[in-house]
């Protein structure tokens, strides 16, 4: 056999095995495994998968009008979709729930995804339509192409489909994804790459955009602070520093997921002022500083498939953040062992190779700053004085879905 066609056998054995429960002799490639796994626990038709409607249209113009992704559009459209035309492809972009907000791209292909659904308003999730691009690399946060019937429904087998997350790179936040789709006889090998590369131009235009708005925040704070006594900075909602007094710099406060006027207790600084500014946030910094830090109940939150997160309470207050996808992993290794673990321990349980200590010591060292006196060293772990909740999902392949760390995996394969 060829190997297209020797690819085309073992993803038909393995599809008969995992519809009837069975084990496979051979499997494809982990990422289309594991998005199969996921997608049978859901309960996707196999044969047309279970659409969700699309939207209506003012809801469809509202996720539009809120989402970052409108200002990049231009630079999406210059780089994709003529090359999406040419090759009888389109360009999708969908928003971090999998829904289409936009397409463009060659008219007859459009009208072929009309006919399967794929249309502005529809869901594109894993857990609505199966194993596909979009999907899967909402997931899993990583590119990934996947090919005819490496869909998991199979009236999606006769086509292709590259797709790469977007960020904010803000706040690390997922947007959604940029996507080429077309018949799958018209497949190029360089069509992941190409998705890959545009999307990353367009969060380095988010990122020019943000830099622009904190020099104009700047602009206010420098006077403003010239006023105050005593420790106190401005920063811009997402917690990035504007300008300082009374203190050494600071790129970054991590502040709670929805900041307030008034008294709050920010781990990385203690008891702080919030008073609202024209694009961001005055924090007056108290007197006491860190000591002000609550003994500690923490609760981490790993039990949605695509958001995460600590909330710390004591008696000083309470604060909750997002985590990003690796910190998310880092604080759940460290819960489940709460005697703690070496930088050798996390390297292997979060890349399988010990000798990456380097990058484990970074995140660490940030994530010690925005946690300060809850996380403690040599070895890693909670601090002795902290209770920690550990919240998991109900499915235990549902854990942390985009992780290929080692010790994540091992998790999700027990049973509870």
């Amino acid at each position: 056999m060829s190997q297209p066609e020797n690819d085309a056998q073992l993803l038909a054995n393995f599809r008969q095995a995992a519809l009837h429960g069975a084990v496979p002799e051979q499997s494809p490639r982990p990422v289309i495994s594991d998005s199969w796994s996921r997608v049978i626990g859901h309960g996707v038709n196999p044969d047309t998968g279970s659409h969700s409607g699309l939207l209506s249209v003012d809801e469809l113009e509202h996720r539009r009008q809120s989402s970052p992704l409108g200002d990049v559009m231009p630079a999406l459209r210059d780089g994709l979709v003529s090359v999406a035309d040419v090759a009888w492809h389109i360009m999708v972009v969908s928003d971090a729930e999998g829904r289409v907000l936009w397409r463009d791209g060659s008219m007859a292909v459009r009208r072929s995804a009309d006919r399967l659904g794929f249309a502005e308003g529809a869901s594109w999730a894993e857990d609505v339509v199966g194993t596909n691009a979009i999907g899967t690399a909402l997931v899993t946060r990583r590119p990934v192409q996947v090919h005819s019937s490496e869909h998991y429904v199979r009236a999606h087998h006769r086509w292709t489909c590259a797709a790469a997350p977007l960020h904010d790179p803000r706040d690390g936040r997922l947007l959604g994804t940029v996507d080429i789709s077309g018949p799958a006889a018209t497949v190029h090998p360089v069509t992941l790459s190409l998705v890959t590369a545009v999307t990353r131009v367009a969060e380095g235009e988010l990122r020019s955009r943000h830099w622009a708005a904190i020099e104009g925040l700047r602009s206010l704070a420098a006077p403003l602070l010239a006023r105050i006594p005593g420790r106190a900075l401005v920063v811009d909602p997402n917690g990035w520093t504007a300008a300082v007094t009374g203190m050494p710099p600071l790129d970054r406060v991590a502040l709670p997921s929805a900041p307030a006027a008034g008294t709050v207790w920010l781990p990385s600084l203690g008891l702080c002022t919030l008073e609202p500014l024209p694009g961001g946030w005055l924090v007056r910094i108290g007197a006491t500083g860190q000591q002000d830090a609550p003994a500690g109940h923490v609760v981490l939150d790993v039990s949605r498939p695509h958001a995460w997160s600590v909330t710390v309470s004591g008696e000083a207050g309470s604060w909750e953040h997002e985590l990003s996808p690796r910190h998310a992993e880092l604080l759940f290794v460290l819960a489940v062992h709460r005697g703690g673990r070496s930088a050798a321990d996390l390297a292997r349980d979060l890349f399988g190779d010990a000798s990456r200590t380097v990058t484990v010591r970074a995140e660490l060292s940030r994530l010690r700053r925005n946690l300060a006196g809850i996380l403690a060293h040599r070895p890693y772990r909670f601090a002795d004085s902290v209770t920690v909740e550990l919240l998991r999902p109900d499915r235990p392949a549902d854990l942390l879905p985009h992780s290929s760390a080692p010790a994540v995996r091992r998790e999700r394969g027990k049973n509870g």
